[in-house]
């Protein structure tokens, strides 16, 4: 028999719609990208505005908020020991090229908000407050405290969530909004590493290639400059006669070759789902090379296999599949060429046994490659029996009808980085994909997840111990 109080909380949330989505279009239409900090501002003035507005909002509906020095803020209600926390982010990747609706205009389309967060994650994240509202308005008595945190540095670096669990307590149980139905119940370790090369000598000399905006999205445009010695030119002619890559222009200026290339772009976690104008580029050059040359520029190719294979990181594990690496920055500084590669690792696996696997491979290399790790967030596991899994997937099954099971995946949310947390589902077929052009969320789906949230963070606060 339904539960009495999740029909008050759905009917509360059905008759507040037009203010949730209101209050989402106004989220949305802030540019909140990382930018030069400022006071109380580290991560710039937009993320700052974004996360005023969610304080204010939530002080508006009651709730007791928090602002820890402009990194992260939450709002707040209820008595108990327990502790329900729901975590969403505020910021948002760069825009790329490509949009046919304003990115930060938050137009309705065909009944689809287009905005860039609309579905990574101000829109689950507005519909995670307003789950947290209902749950306020009609449940004043909840034995539990209910807590809706507000990120400001997911994308790109953590530092809102390190700053969060210096001073706050963990969670007894935790979701995060930002991933797929009904939860994904392992992460992929994350790894970005740095390798560089340096520039070589010969008759095509590579002196400048640059592209990407950050580690975890796929390069969408990228440019190279190659200098060919008169000896060569005849030859490289000859190939670019032949080439048949329709994504990558060329234009002489001198004896310089200037090179272009576009893509498409992706969330770093698949790269097989976007294209790399990087490794068009890199191909490109591979193609053309003289032969005293070739062996430099196929290094350089062969280590940006999308699988990890050319740095020797390949595998997989039965709990989370597929190793994935993403070059996601490429440039030229100090003589050498520089990589940053986003890598996605097993569960199984540990930073340590990624980075001894990535060294052997790049010794084998003739052209130099040095390794760095810049950054490795370890893996997240939840076994299926766990309390907090069987919950989500209890309360996704009544709500929808449908016995999907929890999944793993190679994107990273805030579970990996507070303890006794989940990510949860954020949308359903047809919503845009994360990190891409065009990114949209239904409304209607916007309102169908504030009605689920209201649920999971309901059975959390009242289920047995």
């Amino acid at each position: 028999m339904p539960d009495p109080t999740v029909a008050k909380l759905h009917e509360w949330l059905h008759d507040h719609e037009q203010e949730l989505l209101r209050d989402t279009i106004s989220m949305l239409q802030i540019p909140s990208l990382e930018d030069v900090p400022g006071p109380n501002a580290p991560f710039g003035k937009e993320n700052r505005r974004a996360l005023d507005l969610a304080l204010e909002l939530s002080g508006k509906f009651g709730m007791a908020t928090k602002d820890l020095d402009g990194y992260i803020g939450y709002a707040d209600f209820g008595k108990g020991e327990r502790l329900i926390v729901s975590l969403g982010h505020l910021d948002v990747v760069p825009v790329g090229p490509g949009w046919k609706h304003p990115p930060f205009g938050a137009e309705v389309d065909g009944g689809y908000i287009y905005a860039r967060g609309s579905t990574d994650d101000k829109g689950p994240t507005m519909a995670s407050l307003y789950a947290m509202r209902a749950i306020k308005e009609v449940c004043p008595d909840i034995p539990a405290r209910m807590r809706q945190v507000f990120g400001c540095n997911e994308e790109s670096g953590f530092r809102c969530v390190e700053r969060y669990v210096q001073t706050e307590e963990p969670p007894t149980f935790g979701v995060a909004p930002d991933s797929g139905w009904p939860l994904y119940n392992g992460e992929k370790g994350i790894a970005n590493l740095e390798i560089s090369v340096p520039l070589n000598s010969g008759s095509m000399r590579l002196i400048d290639i640059k592209g990407g905006q950050r580690p975890n999205i796929v390069i969408d445009s990228c440019s190279a400059i190659v200098q060919v010695s008169p000896g060569a030119r005849a030859h490289i002619e000859e190939k670019l006669a032949d080439n048949w890559d329709r994504n990558v222009s060329f234009s002489w200026a001198g004896d310089r070759l200037q090179i272009e290339a576009v893509g498409k772009a992706c969330h770093g976690s698949y790269p097989f789902g976007g294209d790399s104008a990087a490794i068009r580029i890199l191909r490109f050059l591979k193609e053309i090379s003289p032969l005293d040359t070739s062996k430099y520029f196929n290094e350089l190719f062969t280590v940006t296999h999308i699988g990890g294979a050319g740095i020797g990181i390949a595998g997989s594990d039965r709990e989370s599949g597929d190793l994935t690496c993403n070059l996601g920055i490429i440039g030229v500084t100090d003589g050498k060429v520089d990589y940053l590669f986003n890598i996605r690792y097993p569960v199984t696996w540990t930073g340590e046994h990624l980075e001894e696997l990535c060294r052997a491979r790049l010794s084998e290399l003739e052209s130099g490659f040095s390794l760095s790790v810049a950054r490795d967030s370890p893996p997240l596991y939840f076994p299926l029996e766990h309390p907090l899994v069987k919950a989500v997937v209890d309360v996704y099954l009544e709500e929808t009808g449908e016995d999907r099971q929890p999944g793993t995946m190679g994107g990273g949310t805030y579970a990996r980085a507070i303890p006794n947390t989940v990510s949860i589902g954020t949308g359903w077929d047809g919503d845009g994909n994360a990190h891409e052009t065009d990114e949209r969320l239904k409304v209607e789906n916007l309102f169908r997840m504030s009605r689920i949230y209201a649920h999971i963070l309901y059975r959390l606060a009242t289920m047995p111990a």
